[in-house]
């Protein structure tokens, strides 16, 4: 049988040529200014993060599920701030890594929050055959690492349910061991994404936003998604699961 490799060795037979990798750490200033607030250890919201991260392990443990997307019912709930505090938050349990994947292709927003600087990303995989050790960003956080890159693309629906999605799926699920991978996918009802790439991964953790909103949106958004996949709610401002 075939022994899993750590992601660490992966990215360590990059260290020696950055050109093929992203920069060494985020910008400190600039996730802060963007409220990723988990990447540092002193916000009092840490605490909620930490709650959100063991509920979301006793929910995904016994069924052996490490590929979770985040997404919401509608755009503008800050699903993407969400992905990024969670991911932070699993990185600091001593325990697993974790590996964070910008799948909103439109807009590809995880390397701004964080101030990262990236070339290549989840688009220039899919389309160019780069190699996976060659999009994997190191964050400057022990066991955080991110995918996210400068290229867009448009026919979106298309790439995140194709072929090619599902192999990179099963390839991080069974290439790493103690891992938990977080793709950040557009909202349910502002695009065909998340319809897409639900059938593709394991479990869906849906952000809402606390006042804004509505249970129409809401009832309809869990309507489109694989109902045995759903892990829950997680309520932006309320970080309740």
């Amino acid at each position: 049988m075939k022994k899993k490799r750590s992601l660490w060795e992966d990215r360590s037979a990059l260290l020696e040529d950055d050109s093929k990798s992203g920069t060494l750490g985020f910008d400190s200033e600039t996730a802060d200014r963007n409220r990723c607030i988990c990447l540092c250890s002193d916000a009092k919201e840490i605490d909620a993060y930490r709650i959100l991260r063991i509920q979301i392990r006793q929910r995904t443990k016994e069924r052996r599920w490490n590929a979770l997307m985040i997404t919401s019912a509608c755009p503008g709930e800050g699903k993407t701030l969400t992905a990024i505090n969670l991911a932070a938050t699993f990185a600091k349990s001593f325990d697993e890594n974790a590996l964070l994947v910008d799948g909103d292709l439109k807009r590809q927003n995880i390397c701004q929050y964080m101030g990262l600087s990236s070339e290549m990303g989840l688009v220039d995989y899919l389309l160019d055959d780069r190699p996976l050790e060659h999009v994997i960003i190191r964050t400057g956080v022990p066991r955080l690492s991110v995918i996210s890159g400068e290229r867009k693309n448009y026919e979106s629906p298309e790439l995140l349910g194709s072929g090619r999605m599902a192999a990179l799926v099963r390839e991080m699920k069974d290439r790493y061991d103690n891992q938990y991978i977080f793709f950040d996918v557009p909202s349910i009802l502002e695009s065909a994404d998340a319809v897409a790439f639900a059938p593709l991964i394991d479990g869906i953790l849906m952000v809402v936003e606390s006042g804004k909103t509505s249970v129409h949106d809401v009832k309809k958004a869990i309507g489109l998604i694989p109902q045995d996949k759903f892990l829950g709610f997680i309520l932006n401002r309320g970080h309740k699961l």
